[in-house]
């Protein structure tokens, strides 16, 4: 390598063809980073995808700024298609899900590898694709064909099939905890946020999804039953805080 001292200042000129492998290095870099990006976007968009908190509609169990590893059910969609409502789901009572309110009017894969991509470089701070509002975690609480009353804030569940309701506790696996909203005595029992809901019956493409925070009503207490096919995915991981790390 042919080099060059400047006198008294410790500079170096590099050759010509020095800079020119040094250059070449460079674009090898960036082009490795852009295909890692490329390859990350389309695993996430497929397969998984990382979530920021950014309320408190979950507490006391998930609040605001904790990170998560959510599946995604883009590739699981693209395999059953319009089979997706039916047996096996891929989600149970209890799992804490991300709902796509407006998934029917998101742009194709190729876009959402894009936005992957944008994703990545701005440290999930920026999305081509989606607005904050548009996407909610909440968890699920009632499957098709269940039928779903309300008393106290706390949920019963009527199994399809079955001829006796038990507690939202009861019918799942998972281990949460509600925040209960105290009411005033003389609130209307007609409204959403009183706590008492007359019975629903799912449909066979419909699940019942609420928070966990039950003095927060956006949920299907005010949507009604949502859609099989807008739930995109559900919770794997907690990987922030590092303290709070683990299986959701």
């Amino acid at each position: 390598m042919t080099l060059m001292a400047g006198k008294g200042k410790g500079r170096r000129y590099y050759s010509y063809v020095d800079q020119k492998s040094q250059k070449h290095k460079l674009r090898w870099i960036i082009a490795g980073v852009l295909v890692f990006s490329v390859f990350y976007a389309a695993i996430t968009s497929m397969f998984f995808s990382m979530r920021v908190m950014r309320n408190d509609t979950m507490a006391p169990n998930f609040v605001s700024g904790e990170r998560f590893i959510f599946s995604s059910y883009n590739f699981y969609s693209l395999i059953y298609g319009p089979e997706l409502a039916k047996d096996p789901l891929p989600f149970r009572r209890g799992n804490v899900v991300l709902v796509d309110m407006f998934r029917e009017k998101r742009p194709n894969i190729f876009f959402s590898i894009l936005d992957g991509v944008v994703r990545f470089f701005t440290i999930q701070k920026v999305s081509l694709t989606e607005r904050k509002e548009d996407m909610f975690v909440k968890r699920i609480i009632g499957l098709p064909g269940d039928e779903i009353t309300m008393t106290n804030f706390v949920i019963r569940v009527r199994t399809k099939g079955s001829s006796y309701s038990l507690t939202e506790f009861e019918v799942t696996d998972y281990d949460y905890t509600l925040e209960i909203p105290q009411v005033p005595s003389l609130w209307d029992s007609s409204l959403p946020f009183f706590g008492s809901m007359e019975s629903v019956v799912l449909g066979e493409n419909e699940c019942f999804v609420l928070s966990d925070d039950r003095g927060n009503i956006n949920d299907s207490r005010t949507w009604g039953p949502v859609p099989i096919e807008n739930i995109s995915g559900k919770a794997l991981f907690r990987y922030w805080p590092f303290n709070r790390f683990g299986r959701v």
